[in-house]
């Protein structure tokens, strides 16, 4: 994995109010990073782990978030993805835009005023879900053929959708992530190590070292910004890997613990269940209870 920095080229052209792609590749690229503009990605194929500020969640098909300015993000395929490298394996929708798209002038006005708020909490991230997910994404897919007015029109009722609607979740608390270049570059090579590395015992002196700060200090530091500590973060990484893994009933729950970085059975265990508040049996058998009942 590589380390994309701070973004400086705008990705919207002067002459375009927004620009939506539809990307099918083998799998997500992989690295984390940022920029200026708002980001509404519609995950329509694909799964794996997705990184937005200082949140950790597993995604999968369906999984659609809208990104403020500046906030770290990458969603990250997993492994085997990369190993089979399917053409088609990963199917997004993505938008970017600024909040100026209509001028500035337009978010004092009152019709837009929902709209203005939906920015603002954009910055903490959020997740759509439920009918207003499925809602906006048949609504980009007809936006993908649609030009001219009627496309800028369309744009803008999927954003009063998102606006109005109260399937929205926040990824992170209010001290929302948006960092300096300094800070981003620092944080990205601290994951880019993690997600290299998890799979293995992680020295906290080898991170601080790479952040060019004392372990003391790295610490605090990754606490403030990240707002969990440093050796909760790394084991979320592995506990949502060790989760994907247990989807396949190929691999034993044991092989699993010493595949995602613990070093015993007994340790995986009470660190699955103390994040997930199941026995990693448990959660298999959940899993293909459900998957079963479809």
């Amino acid at each position: 994995m590589t380390v994309r920095h701070v973004i400086s080229k705008p990705l919207i052209p002067t002459s375009k109010c927004f620009v939506i792609k539809k990307n099918i590749e083998p799998y997500f690229d992989p690295t984390l990073h940022s920029h200026a503009e708002f980001q509404l990605s519609y995950v329509m194929k694909g799964s794996g782990n997705r990184f937005v500020g200082n949140s950790l969640n597993p995604f999968s098909d369906g999984d659609m978030v809208l990104i403020g300015p500046h906030l770290p993000h990458v969603w990250k395929s997993h492994d085997s993805y990369f190993q089979h490298r399917i053409p088609n394996a990963t199917t997004v929708i993505v938008i970017y835009f600024n909040k100026e798209i209509l001028g500035e002038s337009v978010y004092l006005k009152q019709e837009f005023q929902k709209i203005k708020i939906l920015f603002d909490m954009s910055n903490q991230g959020l997740h759509i879900v439920g009918k207003t997910r499925d809602e906006v994404g048949s609504m980009l897919e007809k936006l993908l053929v649609t030009d001219g007015v009627d496309s800028v029109i369309l744009f803008l009722k999927i954003l009063d959708k998102i606006a109005n609607s109260s399937d929205l979740h926040f990824l992170n608390d209010l001290e929302a992530i948006a960092f300096k270049e300094s800070e981003a570059n620092r944080i990205h090579e601290v994951y880019d190590y993690v997600m290299k590395n998890f799979n293995s015992k992680i020295r906290l002196e080898e991170v601080a070292d790479i952040a060019n700060m004392t372990q003391t200090s790295f610490s605090r530091y990754f606490k403030t910004r990240m707002n969990t500590s440093f050796s909760d973060f790394v084991k979320e990484v592995r506990i949502s890997f060790a989760c994907k893994r247990l989807e396949d009933e190929s691999h034993s729950i044991e092989s699993i613990s010493y595949e995602s970085g613990f070093p015993s059975l007994t340790n995986f265990n009470k660190q699955f269940k103390q994040i997930t508040g199941k026995t990693p049996k448990e959660y298999r058998e959940e899993y293909f209870r459900i998957l079963n009942t479809k």
